[in-house]
């Protein structure tokens, strides 16, 4: 089945795709129910855009909410894993251009936790995409980074 938002890496499947669950459960973020449920779907509420490169090696989720407790502003990079061969910063370029011809926002931000990094320089990929360092969220001491695209 062809997707409707492609790029040359990129491509677009639903919230719970297979592949993309598997990527996404290797994701340092990835919360473990107490349960043990895994439950299919893994994106959260909200619009999304969930891309899968075509190697099925890399994943990233975009979310923009309507309500936000944080009050941040803008599409939100969710998830982020690359386990490819193609330089991480050349797939945050390509996501960004798929996210602004779905959204035409001003803002793209995510949240990098540098404690679960093994880089000395948390966000590196990001940062050599354009994305700058923004702050640092007061519970869990995440820093934020944006790209403003205006």
């Amino acid at each position: 089945m062809q997707s409707l938002i492609e790029g040359e890496h990129w491509y677009a499947v639903k919230d719970g795709n297979a592949s993309a669950r598997h990527l996404f459960h290797r994701h340092y973020s990835r919360h473990v129910r107490k349960d043990g449920r895994r439950p299919k779907l893994f994106v959260g509420p909200g619009e999304r855009l969930v891309l899968l490169t075509t190697d099925a090696r890399a994943l990233f989720v975009w979310r923009l909410e309507k309500h936000r407790r944080d009050n941040q502003q803008g599409v939100n990079c969710a998830v982020f894993r690359n386990e490819g061969d193609i330089m991480s910063s050349a797939l945050i370029l390509e996501a960004e251009t798929l996210a602004w011809s779905r959204w035409q926002m001003d803002r793209v931000f995510t949240y990098i936790n540098p404690r679960e990094i093994r880089s000395q320089n948390p966000g590196y990929c990001f940062k050599c995409a354009g994305w700058v360092v923004c702050g640092e969220t007061k519970v869990n001491h995440l820093t934020i980074l944006e790209k403003l695209i205006r």
